[in-house]
């Protein structure tokens, strides 16, 4: 019986701005971080992958290929993003052809725990924790539940 075949967390082949903070242990690769982010503790962010300027990620989040997050963001606690929708009935597996992508505009707080499928969302908006993303958010406001929905609108 063979051991395990073991791969190392770590930071590679990321490009970061100036003044970004970095907790360890994290498992960023082949990513973008802009100026002044902050990347909480236990946080994955996979290549491809483009936080803007200013953006907090917190510990234990995880954030998938073919995801944007813009400028002046908050990324709480546990947040999950997906790019696989079982759009065959089951897993990926690789096959990115079938994964989705994800757009977060600017000044956007999403609340802990919350998972965000494929969507894009507008700037300022607030995602309340727990809640799950599932449709395209195109009006400002302040949204929770699952699915998310439109609590209020921000003037």
């Amino acid at each position: 019986m063979s051991g395990p075949e073991l791969h190392q967390v770590g930071i590679r082949n990321v490009s970061f701005g100036v003044g970004v903070k970095v907790v360890e242990p994290c498992n960023l690769y082949g990513c973008t971080i802009g100026d002044g982010c902050f990347i909480g503790p236990f946080t994955e962010i996979q290549k491809d992958v483009v936080i803007g300027a200013r953006t907090r990620v917190q510990s234990h989040s995880f954030v998938c290929e073919l995801v944007s997050i813009g400028e002046d963001c908050f990324v709480g606690h546990g947040v999950m993003f997906i790019n696989d929708t079982f759009a065959s009935g089951g897993p990926a597996r690789g096959r990115k052809e079938l994964w989705r992508e994800t757009r977060i505009g600017s000044r956007v707080s999403i609340g802990s725990n919350a998972t965000i499928m494929p969507v894009t969302i507008v700037d300022d908006v607030v995602i309340g924790a727990g809640s799950v993303v599932t449709k395209d958010i195109t009006m400002a406001g302040t949204y929770a539940g699952n699915p998310a929905r439109l609590l209020t609108l921000r003037k």
